[in-house]
């Protein structure tokens, strides 16, 4: 029988390289969430830095949810994270103990103790991912017990800490939401801030909260698929078992808006290049959102009405494999370079991602809301490579085209519109979707003039689009173009023939 991963394992195996000085490192962290995401990124990046002797602090951990903490108290916290994938071209695939969270407390059954971790001097830094819904006001008392949003455990930590130290300025925290949420930092430090004058504490705190305490936006990405299929494969070779195994791509990203004193407090960031500490994030925010994406929502329609499954199929699909290279480098990518000073490397990080054989992202989940990411992502792209080029991005044109012939509905049902790929139906997850269908009630076949008129109505639909595309010179008729094309052909069939064409 393997042993269990624990402390007494780890300090028998020096080549895990956690030491006993390590394990009695103190509490600098106080983190919400048990997530993959968080295990697999945040702390993964505290683990690397107290392995190097820089920051030399671990994480308690609250446990929001309901049930226990035994799987991770059982293992003394530890766990291993498998990266695996490609960067730069080359595949990885290695495996590393993480020591750096010290406990996990769940937050109704431990409030106490969740409350005195805030009376250790060196605990500074307070991290949460509580998904984008945890960022949200609401009306509780904090005194009643345990609050039950986020927001409200917050303050509740904040009072305790300003009580405990009696308001003693240098006593505040860094406070790094990770939530993806556009300004989450601003937001959050907003809505503790009015829930602070709901509960009518006391001014000097609320000040307090405004002048010693650092509210940072950020923006995390890193795909953490979690516990492995082959689990017990992996026990078998790593020699020990482990019920927190999460695998990790290889790439990551935390960006976080700050000054010299965060990244002071943040000494972490010194471990990997990664993770960035800068004045504003808004270039790596839209480096993501064109770049990964953009070229997500552009491409997907395409590939799913062609057959294929998930994006790793697509990178494996001669024709998808070429069509998202020409996405990202040629289209995208000349639009942001002047924004974005790292966006050549993000973008070809993007598509080692997307090649990822670990990964299976589901085209199908990568359409809910098509028509609104769109918007959102790709509108933009469009007009900024006409004002740059002065013609249209020849892919993304396609690409825009099959997303109309996505949207297209062959039956109404329950409420839910389904489209069609051959004779197997999906739902259209989309809140545009009776819009569409409107549209294309009026289209029976694949009529030229018919095809042509609904692409004008829908692109200079003003409530679907940040701009009337119509006004783009030469769009409406190059969509129209192959979206014909594709109803009369076939979508693969018809994008393979226009490459033959232009070969």
């Amino acid at each position: 029988m393997l042993p269990i991963l624990n402390s007494e394992y780890v300090l028998s195996r020096p080549d895990l390289h956690i030491s006993k000085e390590y394990l009695n490192y103190p509490e600098k962290v106080l983190q919400f969430g048990t997530g993959v995401l968080l295990r697999g990124l945040v702390d993964y990046l505290i683990d690397k830095a107290n392995k190097q002797g820089i920051f030399k602090g671990r994480v308690v951990v609250v446990k929001s949810t309901d049930g226990p903490t035994t799987e991770f108290s059982s293992q003394d916290n530890l766990y291993t994270t498998h990266i695996k994938g490609v960067a730069q071209g080359e595949k990885i695939n290695r495996t590393l103990v993480n020591a750096s969270i010290s406990r996990v407390l769940q937050s109704n059954a431990d409030w106490a103790q969740v409350l005195e971790t805030v009376h250790q001097p060196e605990l500074r830094v307070i991290i949460s991912n509580t998904t984008e819904v945890g960022i949200q006001y609401v009306e509780e008392n904090i005194s009643n017990g345990v609050p039950a949003s986020f927001p409200g455990k917050l303050l509740a930590v904040l009072w305790e800490r300003f009580q405990y130290f009696q308001g003693s300025a240098d006593k505040g925290f860094v406070i790094v939401p990770t939530e993806l949420v556009v300004d989450n930092g601003r937001l959050l430090q907003e809505i503790v801030l009015q829930l602070a004058a709901f509960n009518q504490l006391p001014a000097a705190f609320i000040e307090w909260i405004k002048n010693n305490n650092n509210f940072c936006n950020s923006l995390v990405d890193r795909i953490v698929p979690g516990k492995p299929k082959d689990l017990e494969t992996l026990q078998e070779k790593a020699g020990y078992t482990d019920s927190l195994w999460i695998d990790a791509e290889p790439f990551l990203l935390w960006a976080i808006e700050g000054d010299a004193h965060i990244k002071q407090r943040l000494s972490f960031h010194e471990a990997d290049a990664r993770m960035l500490i800068a004045p504003s994030i808004t270039p790596y925010r839209e480096q993501k959102l064109r770049i990964l994406n953009g070229s997500h929502t552009i491409s997907v329609p395409l590939a799913f009405l062609g057959g294929l499954n998930t994006v790793y199929e697509c990178m494996e699909h001669s024709y998808m494999h070429s069509f998202f290279r020409t996405v990202v480098m040629e289209e995208i990518l000349p639009t942001i370079q002047d924004i974005c000073p790292h966006a050549d490397n993000f973008a070809q990080d993007v598509l080692d991602r997307f090649a990822n054989p670990n990964i299976a992202h589901k085209l199908i989940s990568i359409t809910f809301q098509e028509s609104s990411k769109m918007n959102a992502r790709n509108v933009r792209t469009l007009l900024r490579y006409y004002e740059r080029k002065h013609t249209l991005p020849p892919a993304m044109c396609l690409g825009f085209a099959a997303m109309l012939l996505f949207l297209r509905p062959v039956k109404e049902e329950g409420g839910k519109f389904f489209g069609a790929r051959g004779t197997e139906q999906y739902v259209i997850t989309d809140d545009n979707a009776a819009v569409f269908a409107a549209y294309w009630k009026e289209v029976k076949t694949a009529d030229s003039a018919a095809v042509t008129q609904l692409v004008q109505q829908i692109i200079s639909d003003t409530r679907l689009w940040e701009a009337d595309l119509n006004q783009l010179p030469g769009f409406a008729e190059t969509v129209s173009a192959h979206l014909l094309g594709m109803m009369q052909e076939g979508t693969l069939a018809y994008a393979d023939g226009l490459r033959k064409a232009v070969k």
